[in-house]
């Protein structure tokens, strides 16, 4: 403790062993040595009026005049506010720290413990291992960690920020050199320089690896919190997000993938993980067999029950009834972490990871009900397994029974295989939802009763998102209407949307007569798949003309055709807008 009974007890404090390293005036220092003398007395805080009357006197409010040297300690990082609501230092007024009270910092009592806080690190010498190295590599980031705190911290002072950057530096330099004296190849440098990646990748890559090692609370994972670890202000935070984006290195070469969800304030956020061969490599180098996880559209190809959708657009592209679009929202709210913690809480939901939702799509055809599931999926990062209910029926009574329980056992084999959680999609399930025979007087209809049955008890114990589309929701069996958590309605689209539908159907590329006017044809009371296949009918009317052009006379002749039922679109598909 000789620095610190130096410090205490010296006459003056310009002489001290720590000054040269307080980089202060010798007036901060005289406040730092009373604050010091209070602390071992055994007051650990102290108000600044007191403190700096005791310092300067009352007469002519002359202390008063030093509240920009306690700003400034402030600043550097050797005292603290002591306050249940601490002011930001930058914003503070001198005057609003007066009555404040303040409290030397851990970094200042271990200076006066230790008379120094340069960081001491062991002597070079080469890795014995990864772990060895990954440990160093932790270290970095953690203070990678303590430098993104400070910046965001009410008690920020740049000194602080300063002594953590010479000892990243220090470490730094160090890994570098064991790193060039270690003979044997170390997994995860050869991993950074076969992939090339830049340091500041290369600090994401770290983050995310000690979150796994670590098993914390995943809040490093998140996109914002791995952006501010290697941004020092908002421009590089600007600049910095395209690491993180489609198209960056990480993501499109399957370093790293990620799974967005809802935030408490109703924006989409991103939390990050490394992808499973690339962790398993790293965790498991000595393992020279490479663990790949099944891929859906692999399994998918080995049967006939499914069919794999990959949807290009999402829910904003889908243009929905308000009602509608509210309740989707409401449903992608169960994938915030604060929601599902609630639900946990409550005991209204077990702890597993996921939304759990039944849903039932039901309106006229060619309103959506088939796109829409499919945008959900592409909302929600998940792919769509779908089923046509048509297929369930057979010839041979008890097969359809059969069929039922193989459709669920099949989705659970799929979703245990590949690790993942599709979205179950049965499109036209109406045979399915309607009323049960009440006097059963066929075996076609004690078949039909008995399918039904197995369908409801597969649906009780369903976990995931299945989505059901039928076309008339009044013919829906009671209790099937009860096992639902969610039935949302699709309407035909009225003139307003009806006007977007075209303008965005429409090929943009192609020809139009003169006085063209989309106006107009929203007048028509069509639904979106039947807008959708009206263009598709005129455009190969259109393409095969000399002189190729749309016109209203050749959408109208298309728009009477279907109006009067010569075609059927009523498989047509869902509508949406860019």
């Amino acid at each position: 403790m000789i620095y610190l009974i130096d410090f205490l007890e010296h006459k003056d404090v310009a002489q001290t062993k720590i000054f040269s390293q307080l980089k202060c005036e010798i007036d901060e220092a005289n406040i730092l040595q009373l604050l010091a003398q209070k602390f071992i007395g055994g007051q650990e805080d102290y108000v600044v009026l007191e403190l700096l009357q005791e310092l300067y006197g009352i007469d002519d409010y002359a202390y008063v005049g030093h509240l920009e040297q306690i700003k400034s300690l402030l600043e550097l990082g050797w005292i603290t506010q002591n306050s249940f609501t601490p002011l930001k230092i930058s914003d503070l007024t001198h005057l609003e720290l007066l009555n404040t009270a303040v409290a030397l910092t851990h970094s200042f009592l271990r200076l006066l413990e230790e008379g120094t806080l340069e960081m001491r690190l062991p002597d070079i010498k080469p890795y014995a291992d990864h772990l060895e190295y990954l440990q160093d590599q932790f270290f970095r980031i953690e203070l990678y960690q303590k430098m993104s705190g400070i910046r965001h911290s009410v008690h920020e002072h740049s000194l602080g920020i300063d002594r953590i950057q010479n000892k990243l530096a220090l470490l730094e330099k160090r890994i570098e050199d064991r790193i060039s004296q270690t003979e044997q190849e170390v997994v995860l440098d050869r991993f950074f320089k076969q992939k090339k990646l830049e340091p500041k990748e290369q600090v994401i890559f770290l983050a995310l690896l000690k979150e796994e090692y670590s098993a914390g609370d995943a809040n490093l994972r998140e996109m914002n919190a791995l952006i501010d670890l290697i941004s020092l202000d908002e421009y590089e935070r600007i600049k910095n997000r395209s690491l993180l984006e489609e198209g960056s290195r990480l993501i499109s070469e399957d370093i790293m993938d990620y799974e967005e969800m809802l935030n408490p304030f109703g924006g989409i956020t991103r939390a990050f993980y490394i992808a499973d061969e690339v962790l398993q490599s790293i965790i498991h180098p000595q393992k020279k067999k490479k663990i790949r996880r099944l891929k859906l559209d692999m399994l998918i190809k080995e049967q006939d029950l499914f069919e794999l959708v990959e949807s290009n657009t999402d829910l904003d592209d889908v243009v929905l009834d308000s009602k509608t679009q509210e309740t989707l929202q409401n449903l992608m709210k169960q994938v915030d972490k604060t929601v599902i913690g609630r639900l946990h809480e409550w005991g209204i939901k077990e702890r597993r990871k996921g939304i759990d939702a039944r849903i039932i799509f039901y309106g006229p055809p060619g309103t959506g009900k088939t796109m829409t599931a499919h945008s959900l999926g592409k909302s929600l990062r998940r792919q769509v397994l779908s089923f046509d209910c048509s297929k369930i029926l057979s010839m041979y009574v008890g097969e359809s029974e059969k069929n039922v329980r193989k459709i669920f056992d099949t989705y659970k084999d799929l979703t245990k295989r590949t690790k993942t959680e599709p979205i179950l999609l049965l499109n036209e399930a109406d045979q399915f939802l309607s009323s049960r025979s009440s006097g059963v007087n066929s075996s076609a209809d004690q078949m039909h009763n008995q399918m039904q049955n197995i369908f409801l008890e597969q649906i009780e114990k369903f976990e995931g998102i299945l989505i059901a589309t039928t076309n008339l929701l009044e013919n829906i069996d009671m209790a099937f209407s009860r096992r639902f958590n969610y039935k949302i309605e699709f309407k035909k689209p009225n003139r307003v949307q009806r006007q977007l539908l075209w303008e965005q159907m429409l090929p943009k590329n192609a020809p139009y007569e003169e006085g063209f006017d989309a106006a107009v044809l929203a007048e028509h009371a069509l639904s979106g798949g039947q807008i959708n296949l009206i263009i598709k009918n005129t455009a190969y009317t259109a393409a095969t003309a000399e002189a190729p052009l749309f016109t209203m006379a050749g959408l109208k002749s298309e728009i009477d055709k279907e109006r009067s039922g010569n075609f059927d679109s009523e498989k047509s598909m869902g509508f949406l807008s860019t």
